[in-house]
């Protein structure tokens, strides 16, 4: 467990300290492309060290009991997160660079929901399978996600809002960070099907995986 804990800590602190305040140096010293590769390397190996770890971690006793009514919960969280992911690609509203001057558009689809779509996704994601399945290697996996995902999106908005002022103090006025909190809001057709079609075959391959059966193949297969 302890080299687990380690090795989310160096992705998550190395990611962080890359996308932040170490960027500006690196990019002035390596330029934008040496800098795209150092990133990309640093990420790949403490991802592959994640990876391995998490494999070697004690599988350990669950913390609670994964009741029918949890998976049901998990069921739905990740079904959201499917639709969040998928919608995260189309009509994204993301400023053009701090110069422009074209007019803020509406928040639509997935955007109208979140502002943030993609990183929910992994948020959620992490939640629905720290509620079924609450081993200790798979929550400090859940929670490591959730942190990079959550505190990442947070330190997005300040990036932005220092590139794009107004525009984006705009933006932000007009849509919200947490899920929902500015009232219901439609995903979108494309979103939709697309998010279901996903979390149909992201629950089928899950026991081919070696997981337990999951989404509604897990009663389905009952």
């Amino acid at each position: 467990m302890l080299n687990l804990i380690l090795a989310l800590a160096a992705f998550v602190g190395t990611h962080f300290a890359m996308s932040h305040p170490l960027r500006a140096p690196l990019v002035a010293r390596l330029g934008a492309g040496g800098f795209l590769g150092l990133y990309s390397l640093v990420a790949a190996l403490t991802l592959g060290w994640a990876a391995v770890a998490f494999r070697a971690a004690p599988y350990g006793d669950p913390l609670w009991a994964a009741s029918d009514a949890l998976w049901w919960v998990s069921t739905v969280v990740m079904l959201l997160a499917a639709i969040l992911l998928v919608g995260s690609f189309f009509g994204n509203p993301a400023l053009p660079g701090p110069q422009s001057t074209a007019p803020i558009p509406a928040a639509r689809g997935v955007f109208a929901i979140t502002r943030h779509p993609m990183m929910w996704s992994f948020a959620l994601w992490s939640l629905a399978h720290a509620l079924v399945s609450p081993r200790p290697a798979v929550l400090a996996l859940s929670g490591a996600i959730a942190v990079l995902a959550l505190v990442g999106a947070n330190l997005q908005d300040g990036k932005k809002a220092g590139l794009h002022g107004e525009r984006w103090r705009d933006w932000t006025g007009r849509t919200s960070f947490v899920p929902y909190g500015r009232g219901w809001a439609w995903p979108g057709l494309v979103a939709s099907v697309g998010g279901v079609a996903l979390w149909l075959v992201a629950t089928w391959v899950h026991p081919l995986l070696g997981a337990p059966a999951a989404g509604i193949w897990r009663w389905l297969s009952a």
